[in-house]
C-alpha cells in the first residue's frame, strides 16, 4: 500500500545533526525517521560532528547521512557568519548537483534557507523551511547593530517566502512571521522531546546531595544567571543544594564568573553531553531549570528542554512569561514564576521540600510521552511535506539512493 512519501527522494539540509547533541538534532532525527517510514529515500546533508561525539545517531537504518567538513568556533559550534558560510556555500552546490531530488527540507539559520531558495529555484524543486527559531528576533534581542539585524531580517524573509511551505515549531512563531509579512503556507507542528532518548528508565546522576539542573543552551535571551543568584539565597536554608549547568551557549563564561563570585561551591558546570548522559542528570535532579529573559523581542520563546524534563519524569522550575509559564503551571509539571530572583528561590525551596515520589515521576513521564513526543510532531511534518511535493508516477519501492 502506498505511503505518503512513497518513492520520493528528499534531502534534509542542516548544519547540526546527531550524534552532536542539541534540540535541532533531536527534532530533525525524528523527522528523518518519519520521512523514511513514510516511504521516502532520505539523505541528510550535514556536517562532520565534533570529535567528542563519534559514531552515528541510532535508529537511522536506511537513511543516508552525507557529512562535509565545516568551520567551527572555539567551543566547537557552527556559530558565526564565517562558520555559517562554510556550511551554506557547499550546501548550495551539494543540493544543486544531487541526483534525483524531489524536495528539500532546510533548518535555520536563514542563510541556509537563502542557499536552498537559490539552489532549489535553479533546479525547480520545492523546499520546506523548518521554522524552529526566528533568528532576526534573536539578533534584536541581544542588541546586535541595527544594520546586522535588518540584513538578517531580509535574509530570513527571503528564505521563508520562497518556501513551498513553512513548518513551524510553535503557534507563537507562526503568528510572529505572519506579522512580519511571510506569505508562504505555514503549518504549525508544535514541538516536543525525543522519548527514545529521554526516558524515565536508566541511570541517574548522584552527587550525594540534592541538585537542580539547567540542561541546554544558555544565551543572552535565556537569562540563566538568575538561577545563580537564586541558589545563593537557597543555600542559606539548604546549604548542600547545587545547581548544575549542562551545555554551552554565549553566556557560559559569564555564568562561570558569576558562580565563582556570587555562589562559590554552589554551581557545577558540565560541557555539552550526549542525550543519554544529559538524561542521567535530568533523572537525578530534584527539578530542572528553564528561563526566558522578559523584555526582549524573544520573550515568547519556549525552552524545549522542558519537554525533555517531563518525559524523563522530572518537574521543572521556569522563570519567565507565557508560553513557558503556562506549561510549567500545568498540574504536575512544576513551578512557573516571574523572572524574579525571590520567586525563583522560593520555587527551588518548594521543589527541595517536596520531592516527587517514584509513582509521581512515572505518571509525569507517561503523560509527557503521550502529549509531548517528537514522533507525533514528525508525523505531522510528513503530512505537510507530502502536500507540497509535485505529483509523480514512481514505481512503488523505487531504489533508494
Amino acid at each position: 500500500m502506498p505511503t505518503p512519501l512513497s518513492g520520493r527522494n528528499i534531502a534534509l539540509v542542516t548544519r547540526i545533526y546527531g550524534p552532536e547533541p542539541g534540540a535541532a538534532s533531536y527534532r530533525l532525527a525524528a523527522l528523518a525517521r518519519a520521512m523514511r517510514d513514510a516511504g521516502a529515500a532520505v539523505r541528510v546533508l550535514t556536517t562532520r560532528p565534533p570529535r567528542a561525539y563519534p559514531g552515528e545517531p541510532a535508529g537511522h537504518e536506511g537513511i543516508e547521512i552525507r557529512r562535509a567538513p565545516v568551520l567551527r568556533d572555539r567551543k566547537d559550534y557552527v556559530r558565526g557568519y564565517l562558520q555559517y558560510a562554510s556550511f551554506d556555500v557547499p550546501a548550495f552546490f551539494r543540493v544543486l548537483f544531487s541526483r534525483g531530488l524531489d524536495g528539500v527540507v532546510v533548518e535555520p539559520p536563514p542563510t541556509s534557507g537563502v542557499a536552498m531558495r537559490l539552489a532549489c529555484g535553479i533546479r525547480r524543486i520545492p523546499y520546506v523551511y523548518y521554522l524552529a527559531d526566528i533568528w532576526s528576533d534573536a539578533v534584536e534581542a541581544i542588541d546586535e547593530p541595527g544594520l546586522v539585524a535588518r540584513l538578517l531580517r531580509r535574509f530570513e524573509l527571503f528564505a521563508l517566502n520562497g518556501a513551498a511551505t513553512v513548518i513551524s515549531a510553535s503557534q507563537e512563531f507562526t503568528d510572529r512571521v505572519i506579522e512580519l509579512g511571510v506569505r508562504s503556507r505555514i503549518v504549525t507542528l508544535g514541538n516536543g522531546a525525543d522519548d527514545t532518548l529521554f526516558t524515565p528508565e536508566g541511570p541517574r546522576r548522584d552527587l550525594g546531595h540534592p541538585y537542580l539542573v539547567y540542561a541546554g543552551t544558555a544565551s543572552e535571551m535565556h537569562g540563566a544567571d538568575i538561577f545563580i543568584d537564586a541558589v545563593a539565597r537557597v543555600r542559606t536554608t539548604d546549604p548542600d543544594v547545587q545547581v548544575v549547568f549542562v551545555g554551552q551557549g554565549s553566556d557560559r563564561d559569564l555564568l562561570e564568573e558569576a558562580a565563582a563570585r556570587i555562589a562559590p561551591g554552589a554551581v557545577h558546570f558540565e560541557p555539552r553531553l550526549s542525550p543519554e548522559e544529559t538524561a542521567e542528570w535530568i533523572r537525578g535532579a530534584v527539578a530542572t531549570l528553564a528561563s526566558v529573559r522578559p523584555g526582549t523581542a524573544y520573550h515568547r520563546m519556549f525552552p524545549v528542554k522542558m519537554y525533555a524534563s517531563v518525559v524523563c519524569g522530572t518537574r521543572v522550575v521556569y522563570a519567565g512569561t507565557v508560553p513557558g509559564r503556562t506549561f510549567a503551571d500545568e498540574p504536575g509539571n512544576g513551578w512557573g514564576v516571574d523572572y524574579d530572583v525571590d520567586q525563583v528561590a522560593e520555587a527551588m525551596r518548594d521543589a527541595l521540600a517536596h520531592p516527587a515520589t517514584e509513582a509521581e515521576r512515572a505518571k509525569l513521564a507517561r503523560r509527557g510521552a503521550a502529549e509531548y513526543s517528537l514522533r507525533a510532531v514528525a508525523e505531522r511534518g510528513v503530512e505537510a511535506i507530502a502536500a507540497v511535493l509535485p505529483a509523480r508516477r514512481i514505481r512503488e519501492g523505487a531504489a533508494r539512493r
